[in-house]
C-alpha cells in the first residue's frame, strides 16, 4: 500500500523528507509509510464542507499518553497561537510541528495542547482531535474542544477561509455527534486572563452563533 503512494517504510525514528503515514507497512508499529509531502491525507470521520489534515500526514509526533474524553461536549474555545502564521500547507506543517516540539519539550505536555489548529491556507489540522483531552484551557479540559489559530491576530482577523474552516469545523462537530447541538462558544480570554485568541478574532467570534457572553462554571 505504501509503495503504491509513491512512500517509502522504514523505522519513523529515521528522517522523512514528506510524513509518516500509519498501517500502510507491514512489521512492527514504528514501521510506517514516508510519504512524499505533497501527498497529505484527509482525516476520516470528518465532514466534507472542511478539509482536516490527519495527524500522520503532517507527522505528528505520538503522544505519551492520551486521556479519552467524553462526547458530546458542551463547549468549545478559540484561541490562537500568537506566534507566526502560514499560508501554504508544507509551511502550516512545519509549523506544526515546531508548537507540537514545544508543548512537550519545553511545557511537559503529552502532546500537542489543541484539539484542533487552523492555518491561513484553509486547512484544519488535526491535534489531539474529537478523541482525547487536550491541554488548552484550563479547568476546562474535559468537557471543551478547542480551535486554534495558528498567528497572532491582535490587530488584524485571519483570512476568511480559514475563518470559514473554523466554523465548518464546529458544525461537523456537532453533526457527528461529538458537541452538543446546544454548545457554548467562547474565547480563551473569556476564562483566562489572557489576551488569547487576540483582540480582533476575539470580537469577531463574539457575533458567532453560540458564543455565550455568560462565563461557564467551573466543573
Amino acid at each position: 500500500m505504501c509503495h503504491n503512494r509513491n512512500g517509502t517504510c522504514q523505522e519513523d525514528n529515521l528522517p522523512c523528507s514528506g510524513h509518516y503515514v500509519n498501517n500502510h507497512c507491514s512489521g512492527h508499529a514504528s514501521r510506517r509509510c514516508c510519504l512524499p509531502s505533497e501527498s497529505h491525507v484527509q482525516d476520516s470521520g470528518y465532514c466534507s464542507n472542511v478539509k482536516v489534515i490527519s495527524r500522520d500526514s503532517w507527522g505528528a509526533r505520538r503522544p505519551s499518553s492520551i486521556l479519552p474524553i467524553s462526547t458530546p461536549v458542551p463547549l468549545f474555545f478559540i484561541h490562537h497561537t500568537a506566534g507566526h502564521t502560514c499560508f501554504e500547507t508544507n509551511q502550516c506543517i512545519q509549523a506544526l510541528k515546531g508548537i507540537q516540539n514545544y508543548h512537550i519539550d519545553s511545557r511537559g505536555y503529552n502532546d500537542i495542547g489543541y484539539s484542533f489548529l487552523i492555518g491561513q491556507d484553509g486547512n484544519v489540522y488535526e491535534g489531539r482531535g474529537w478523541n482525547s483531552q487536550g491541554a488548552h484551557t484550563k479547568n476546562h479540559n474535559d468537557h471543551s474542544f478547542a480551535a486554534s489559530f495558528m498567528g497572532n491576530f491582535m490587530s488584524h482577523l485571519p483570512v476568511q477561509k480559514a475563518l470559514d474552516a473554523a466554523q465548518a469545523l464546529i458544525e461537523c462537530g456537532v453533526a457527528k455527534g461529538y458537541i452538543e447541538g446546544d454548545y457554548s462558544l467562547y474565547g480563551h480570554r473569556d476564562v483566562k486572563a489572557t489576551s488569547c485568541p487576540g483582540d480582533s478574532l476575539y470580537n469577531h467570534i463574539r457575533a458567532w452563533p453560540h458564543y455565550n457572553t455568560v462565563p461557564p462554571t467551573l466543573e
